[in-house]
């Protein structure tokens, strides 16, 4: 079967397209709900240093309303944690594939579990979708991916991480805006301080919300006047729900579909950039990933090929990008997608893992983006993080290559890119 890109052609086996491949630190389509890793220096971390800022910091907080009991209790014995700046730190060695992340996220464990938990909160849940339009069972896969259904919610004291990330220099200002959002919301005594507790980077609760989010769309789902993302199930639903909703939720439809690409498919249409009803998709050959024919509406979609050309392929809608608003990863948003279809019944994805697999290293990731600046294609800095720019200056290469141009990132890449510069 053929690939078209453009104008140039390549004759290569189609394997049934679908997911995203590389996790690529949380990078190949996106980072994450916080800001991207950027290079920067350490803050001086001196008690002397310390003390003063935290002096300043807490007038600052005093002027914005949060009370001066609140802002003594919250603070104290707290200091700068050096385990944080270490996690802020951390660039993995290896990028994850897709596989890789999808049998981790949706193991047949977690399915399990999550039709249990299903069953137990039925009416809640059901609740909640009637209330807020979100249906349950995605509900239920947001709660398992961000904290396996509340079991790993994150062991730090978020004031104090917080503070670490606010006083060090290098992301000081976005942090800073965080840590005076988790202080307004013990301030409004939906938490304690010492049960504020949350992930290296402040997400709290079991639906890991960063303080900011917590404090715009949290929502009191028991009536006890507190919004308790930590224990209470129906402010956890309904505050995931609400959240989602918001952010562009439709429960008339659903997150997308695996499907199957026609020979000669023109991969300048992939991706989310460009957008057709499924009837559209389906007059240009694109199939159920079974065969079948896609279902009638007039709804559009886009076409994902998480793993590149040689992977799986996904149509994926509305919901989908709203999922990339909780969480700007393509990777997840699929993970989250599959997951609820597996809790409604829904089989693997037919789609097979190939037999090998070999994940570039962040060294190599940033040796593609070199060689891409050396060939004319400006990919900007090379940091080891394939983002937008970096898959555009690859799908170039390709094109000017005759490979398909899918813009992934992988070992023959690497090679044809050191086999055009050693060629000059």
């Amino acid at each position: 079967m053929t690939f078209r890109s453009g104008s140039s052609r390549a004759s290569l086996p189609l394997l049934r397209a679908g997911l995203v491949s590389a996790f690529l630190g949380l990078a190949f389509y996106g980072a994450a709900f916080l800001p991207p890793f950027i290079s920067g220096a350490r803050a001086d971390t001196s008690s002397e240093d310390f003390s003063a800022w935290l002096a300043e910091f807490k007038r600052e907080a005093q002027a914005k309303g949060i009370s001066p009991q609140v802002l003594d209790t919250a603070f104290q014995g707290v200091e700068p944690l050096p385990r944080v700046i270490e996690l802020d730190r951390r660039q993995p060695e290896f990028t994850l594939t897709f596989w890789n992340y999808l049998n981790r996220s949706v193991d047949q464990a977690r399915v399990d579990k999550a039709r249990s938990l299903m069953a137990e909160h039925a009416k809640l849940l059901q609740d909640v979708e009637r209330k807020h339009g979100v249906q349950a069972r995605f509900l239920v896969s947001f709660w398992g991916l961000e904290s396996n259904f509340g079991t790993h919610t994150g062991g730090f004291p978020v004031v104090s991480a917080l503070t670490t990330l606010a006083f060090d220099a290098r992301r000081s200002e976005f942090f800073r805006t965080q840590l005076l959002g988790a202080l307004k919301i013990i301030d409004n005594g939906d938490i304690v301080p010492a049960q504020m507790t949350g992930s290296w980077a402040g997400a709290m609760g079991q639906v890991q919300f960063i303080p900011s989010t917590f404090l715009a769309y949290a929502v009191d789902g028991d009536g006890d006047g507190r919004r308790d993302l930590w224990h209470s199930h129906p402010d956890i639903f309904s505050s995931a729900a609400n959240f989602l909703k918001n952010i562009g939720w439709n429960d008339r439809e659903t997150w997308g579909r695996e499907i199957t690409l026609p020979a000669g498919f023109d991969l300048e249409l992939v991706g989310l950039q460009t957008r057709k009803p499924i009837g559209d998709w389906q007059k240009l050959g694109v199939r159920r990933a079974d065969g079948r024919d896609l279902p009638q509406g007039s709804v559009e979609g886009s076409i994902v090929l998480p793993a590149g050309y040689k992977g799986p392929a996904f149509l994926v809608y509305g919901n989908f990008r709203a999922t990339l608003k909780w969480n700007n990863s393509i990777l997840y948003a699929i993970a989250v997608g599959h997951l609820a279809d597996r809790i409604d019944g829904g089989g693997e994805l037919l789609s097979k893992a190939p037999a090998e697999e070999a994940p570039l290293r962040r060294s190599e990731i940033e040796e593609i983006q070199t060689l891409l600046n050396q060939l004319g294609h400006d990919v900007g800095k090379p940091d080891g993080v394939p983002g937008q720019q970096t898959r555009a200056g690859i799908k170039a290469f390709q094109r000017r290559s005759e490979m398909p141009a899918d813009g992934y990132p992988d070992s023959t890449l690497l090679e044809r890119l050191r086999a055009a510069k050693a060629g000059g």
